[in-house]
């Protein structure tokens, strides 16, 4: 399956971005709003879930508990799928993620928390709440995996652009459907109105005419005794065209882009320069963030001395291009001896080999000097 097969296509575990300005009835046209949220976290999460977290002991990858956490089922209810793709949601749009660790070792997500912070002791996190449950006590830095996100609170920077482009867009829907709108009066006879009969007479026929405009392309409107019924609808009115109203929810989530450092035109399905755009977005956007996890994973699993000899929890993202498409630059880092096998094999995300041919570093004949040429007839 091809990169954008995997970005783009749905996944059915995604988590919608807990927003309640999303679900308000009297916030106008957070349609847009919506749209941007969940394009631009929905596209990151979707190349972060697919990752596989590795963990590695000395040379060697080992897959042991933590490795069946982190990669299949972070707690009882969750798979890692939706576990990741619910804590990137939360550290792009708010900042900070907190992940709990129970007393049977599962990895829970905190809805909602108190942050104490100190300068020269731990901080401490208090009232901390798991789908609704407050849970006991209060946890120490050491104790938890605290995401902080480099950027501004997203949901701060969105509902400040919201409030800048939600009415222009709200007034720019307005003026579009008042573009065509059908205005027309009824004269109505006095004497028509006098009998109670008449009175139905009229309304049933404001219905029915209502009714016709309404549901069908062609209406027509039959005159009547008494009742004179006059169109004053004007002609090309003059208003903001659709695509006009498209280009400026366009630039709402450009800047929701720009924020985290995705390229819009990744989103927008333009094609032009794309494998040039694509590594922008995983290097601008993507490995911060995929930095930021394997940071604190590292931090709060790896002791110092582990760390130094080498023990880690790597963090493997999906990539846009696969070995054969970097063939060519594999043989000429190994032919010219650059690299050796074992360099190689990590920076391409193969696994270590026992295989003693990659402990050597080899040099074909063409990179050679002159003077090391041992080849040809002695005189």
């Amino acid at each position: 399956m091809g990169f954008w097969d995997k970005v783009i296509g749905r996944n059915k575990e995604i988590i919608i971005v807990d927003d309640k300005d999303l679900y308000d009835s009297d916030t106008e046209h957070t349609s847009s709003k919506r749209m941007a949220i969940e394009s631009v976290i929905g596209f990151i999460a979707r190349i972060i879930i697919q990752s596989e977290f590795r963990i590695k002991k000395g040379n060697k990858y080992v897959k042991d508990k933590s490795y069946y956490k982190f990669n299949l089922k972070p707690n009882l209810n969750q798979t890692s799928a939706t576990f990741w793709y619910q804590v990137v949601s939360r550290l792009v749009y708010d900042g900070e993620c907190l992940i709990i660790k129970s007393r049977t070792d599962d990895l829970l997500i905190a809805e909602d928390f108190n942050k104490q912070e100190y300068a020269v002791k731990e901080d401490v996190f208090s009232n901390v709440y798991v789908k609704g449950l407050e849970l006991n006590g209060s946890f120490r830095r050491s104790e938890v995996l605290y995401f902080e996100y480099g950027n501004e609170e997203l949901s701060k920077l969105i509902d400040s652009l919201f409030y800048d482009y939600g009415g222009l867009i709200s007034r720019m829907f307005e003026t579009q459907k008042m573009k065509n709108q059908i205005r027309s009066t009824v004269d109505v006879d006095s004497n028509f109105l006098k009998t109670e009969d008449g009175q139905s007479k009229l309304q049933n026929f404001i219905n029915r005419a209502y009714k016709a405009f309404k549901e069908k392309a062609v209406a027509i409107v039959p005159q009547q005794k008494g009742l004179t019924y006059q169109e004053h609808s004007k002609q090309g009115t003059s208003g903001q065209s659709v695509d006009e109203i498209n280009k400026m929810t366009d630039g709402f989530l450009d800047q929701v882009c720009h924020a985290v450092g995705v390229p819009p035109n990744l989103l927008k399905g333009d094609m032009a320069d794309i494998e040039k755009t694509t590594r922008n977005a995983m290097k601008f956007c993507i490995d911060p963030i995929i930095t930021i996890i394997g940071d604190e994973l590292n931090m709060q699993f790896v002791d110092e001395m582990d760390y130094r000899n080498g023990d880690c929890i790597n963090i493997k993202r999906i990539s846009y291009r696969d070995m054969f498409d970097i063939a060519v630059a594999v043989d000429k880092l190994r032919s010219s001896s650059v690299v050796n096998g074992h360099e190689l094999r990590d920076a391409i995300g193969l696994e270590y080999s026992d295989d003693p041919i990659h402990d050597e570093f080899i040099m074909t004949k063409n990179y050679e000097g002159a003077n090391d040429y041992k080849g040809g007839e002695e005189d």
